[in-house]
């Protein structure tokens, strides 16, 4: 952040360094990410940047178990123990938070935050939140390419997801109808919409949503679909998308892990996709080198147990954020 684009929001909620606490080693290297983080300032070094989305007005308009604006408290504190791995530094850059069910502000809040951000060479991660999140996201990466006139705007959006999140938002806007606004807003601005969902599940998408994806030529792998026996087939897929596309935008809906991994979410996956194979293919998206922001979705305190949901977001993190 500059000096000139302070966060000074009124929805807008101060950095809480009292989150990141754990365990301190006596021995040498040693360090954990409570020792590492630092509050982000002006001019700070780029970085990797932590910023919360402490909404979940999208998940109760779109029906759903609400709880998830607690989750990016609850990720820090995940967070906080694991070991440090980077060498680059990283930040935690505050909340943006919803007042009731002010989703369309606190989106454009979360933008207008998100763009001094990747303006000024951080890899903005966002801690969520509901799946509304993503156009927000989204709004604030858009935001930063147009206002630099970047010639090429193809931009790779990569979502794993149980769910399409395609749906009309036309009659509400909400956690299920992230991606028809982006698609809409590509549409505005004439930019390609390249959209990879990974992760569907079947069973929670009506026929009109996978038609709607056809449509929108949604590169679509289903949950059946991972097995370790067709995961190079998948990662192929997956390099031949990133290489199509000059920049890479990756967001995560928890609720594509399995239940029992990720209990505490809106809506647990009766089946899901393991971390074991989600990992690898994260990895390569963010040694693509053409990733500029990611987010992690649905994480939701008050349905989980014993912190499985949180540790998994955490671990997804700490994997985002290897520079080594």
């Amino acid at each position: 952040m500059t000096a000139e684009t302070p966060l000074d929001s009124t929805l807008y909620s101060a950095i809480d360094m009292s989150l990141w606490q754990g365990r301190t080693d006596p021995e040498p290297d040693n360090e954990r990410w409570h020792q590492q983080i630092q509050p982000l300032t002006p001019n700070a070094k780029p970085g990797c940047a932590l910023l919360g989305f402490a909404c979940d007005a999208g998940v109760a308009r779109n029906q759903g178990r609400t709880g998830a604006a607690e989750g990016p408290s609850a990720l820090r504190r995940a967070l906080a123990p694991l070991a440090w791995h980077r060498r680059g530094p990283a930040y935690d850059a505050g909340d943006v938070r919803c007042e009731g069910d002010a989703m369309e502000a606190a989106q454009q809040t979360l933008a207008d935050h998100l763009a001094p951000l990747l303006d000024d060479g951080h890899l903005p991660i966002v801690l969520g939140g509901g799946h509304e999140v993503a156009y927000a996201s989204w709004s604030g990466l858009a935001q930063h390419l147009e206002e630099r006139r970047e010639p090429a705007q193809r931009v790779g959006i990569i979502n794993f997801d149980a769910h399409f999140d395609l749906r009309d938002p036309a009659h509400v806007r909400s956690s299920g109808t992230p991606f028809s606004q982006i698609a809409d807003d590509c549409a505005r601005r004439g930019w390609p919409f390249r959209y990879a969902c990974l992760g569907v599940s079947r069973a929670a998408n009506t026929r009109g949503l996978f038609q709607r994806a056809a449509d929108l030529k949604v590169l679509v792998r289903e949950d059946r679909d991972f097995q370790p026996a067709r995961l190079d087939g998948i990662q192929r897929d997956l390099e031949r998308f990133i290489a199509r596309v000059d920049y890479l935008y990756l967001t995560i809906d928890l609720d594509v892990l399995p239940a029992a991994e990720a209990p505490g979410v809106s809506a647990p996956a009766a089946r899901g996709i393991s971390l074991a194979l989600i990992e690898p293919l994260i990895e390569s998206i963010r040694d693509s080198g053409k990733l500029r922001l990611a987010d992690l979705a649905e994480l939701n305190p008050g349905r989980d147990i014993d912190g499985r949901t949180a540790r998994a977001a955490a671990r997804l993190v700490h994997l985002l954020t290897l520079d080594a």
